[in-house]
């Protein structure tokens, strides 16, 4: 009996304590729910005139007998659209028919005052009448014209490139995209900037588990701005100390629109031409829209170039230095005369002689691309002929060697990325390094090295050398060569395709 009172006893204290508790929990979140209304700071005529302070393109002005004040920036909206939607409806309107006045698309009602600022930064017309706070949309402003992208040019197939404008972006993969399933998450990224981001998927198609980490990641960026897409995905990589791209990006909406339809997720930036792609494999760098237009056999042999052309602006000067410097019994007799005589005046070790031209070529191609086109074409036409002779003249390098490293730099040019020619252009020097001191020993082992980075990283937790490493051989139709439409999987990503296995599996 005794037993049966303590236990009840301690029963009846613990229901207290939890009450206790309860009624604790309750008060914190009413006062945390206190604390957020506080927070929030109702839109005001002159706290909106205080934030902005002497911008030069505010403008403020009064209707009504001052008791209708309109803000905005004559940078950021449409005059035509302002004059006809809000200024003349204002000059004849009385306050109480305000909200009939306007089109109800572009009219909004919003008294916070964090919000009513972040309107008027993207062009609206913030209007104070009384109590209320009203955005109005007439958002206009200069942008580039849709026109041909520069760096990825095409022989057949669309012309059209994306532009700074996110909203012109998004119109170019909706003329493409005619579906309800091609869904949107739009967020905000800078603390400052507060740029926008859109992330584009097709439902049904794209991997969630990839959307909802892809949007996590964006969302956990902590920085004053974002200027362009590129800083944006350095910042989101999974492996940021990489000298390859993990991201895949372009400026074409056709590419763009392929890479949703094969169930990847695409990211749009403001103020950047450039979209993302994600998960992203090392083959979609060596892929070209070119490929997919013009007959599969063409195709194919165009990409099996590509990949040659990698293994020779990779290895090509690397191995004129090993074989120059240790191995001179691999180069043929009647071969091996005319290196001699065309190094008998270099003072120089092959490494030393390498390195030299292959730091004036990069010198010559960034001089190319920061100069106009016409005048860029001529320096490094001009100067590499030039320099190159004049070389050759002073005793600095050999004929071969400059034959060597233009062949090397013209296989460069072949990787249809930019980004990914200029990573592989970086890693050349490791190995003409590595050939310099160990020969062709020092060639295989940075080789494998390379190969041993490249299969370890992935890009949003998705392998990076996929579909070699995992092996996929089916898709190897789409990858490493480019087969007949027919033999082409298309509307199931590969990443559900290792679900798919990894539950057969299981099974």
């Amino acid at each position: 009996m005794g037993r049966f009172r303590a236990l009840v006893k301690k029963m009846v204290f613990q229901e207290e304590t939890d009450l206790n508790n309860l009624n604790k929990t309750h008060h914190l979140n009413s006062n945390q729910q206190a604390s957020n209304e506080k927070s929030i700071t109702k839109a005001n005529y002159e706290t909106t005139l205080s934030d902005f302070g002497d911008s030069f393109d505010l403008v403020h002005r009064s209707f009504n007998d001052d008791e209708i004040h309109i803000v905005y920036l004559n940078s950021l909206v449409d005059s035509k659209t302002l004059e006809w939607e809000i200024l003349s409806p204002l000059r004849e309107m009385p306050l109480n028919h305000l909200e009939q006045s306007f089109q109800q698309s572009l009219f909004k009602r919003e008294n916070n005052q964090e919000k009513v600022i972040n309107g008027i930064l993207d062009g609206n017309v913030s209007l104070f009448a009384g109590e209320n706070t009203y955005l109005i949309n007439v958002s206009g402003f200069e942008e580039r014209s849709i026109s041909e992208s520069e760096t990825e040019a095409v022989i057949n197939g669309p012309h059209d490139s994306f532009n700074e404008a996110l909203k012109t972006n998004v119109s170019l993969i909706r003329r493409r995209v005619r579906s309800p399933r091609l869904k949107m998450v739009k967020l905000s990224v800078g603390e400052i900037s507060k740029t926008k981001v859109l992330l584009i998927y097709i439902e049904g198609i794209a991997n969630m588990d990839n959307v909802n980490q892809l949007n996590e990641r964006i969302q956990s960026v902590k920085v004053d701005s974002i200027s362009d897409s590129n800083v944006l995905i350095q910042i989101i990589d999974d492996h940021q100390h990489s000298p390859f791209p993990q991201f895949y990006t372009t400026e074409r909406p056709d590419i763009a629109v392929t890479k949703l339809y094969s169930g990847k997720i695409i990211g749009l930036v403001d103020d950047s031409p450039n979209i993302f792609c994600t998960p992203s494999s090392f083959f979609d760098f060596f892929e070209s829209p070119d490929d997919y237009n013009q007959r599969w056999i063409i195709g194919t042999g165009v990409r099996i170039l590509r990949y040659l052309a990698l293994f020779i602006t990779l290895i090509l000067t690397a191995f004129y230095v090993s074989i120059c410097t240790y191995h001179y019994e691999m180069i043929p007799q009647s071969l091996l005369q005319s290196i001699m005589q065309s190094r008998s005046r270099v003072p120089f070790p092959p490494i030393v002689e390498a390195i030299f031209l292959e730091i004036v070529i990069e010198l010559l191609r960034e001089a190319g691309a920061r100069l106009p086109t016409k005048i860029g074409q001529t320096i490094g036409i001009v100067g590499g002929i030039v320099i190159g002779q004049a070389a050759v003249e002073a005793g600095i390098t050999s004929n071969i060697l400059i034959i060597v490293v233009a062949v090397s730099a013209i296989a460069s040019f072949i990787v249809p990325s930019y980004i990914m020619s200029a990573s592989i252009r970086t890693v050349r020097f490791l190995f003409i390094l590595a050939a310099g001191f160990l020969g062709n020993i020092g060639i295989f082992f940075t080789f494998g090295i390379v190969i041993v980075h490249l299969t370890g990283l992935t890009n949003l937790s998705s392998p990076y050398f996929m579909p070699i490493s995992p092996t996929y051989f089916k898709d190897w139709m789409d990858s490493i060569v480019r087969g007949p439409f027919n033999k082409i999987k298309k509307g199931q990503p590969l990443q559900s395709l290792m679900q798919n296995d990894g539950e057969k599996e299981r099974n």
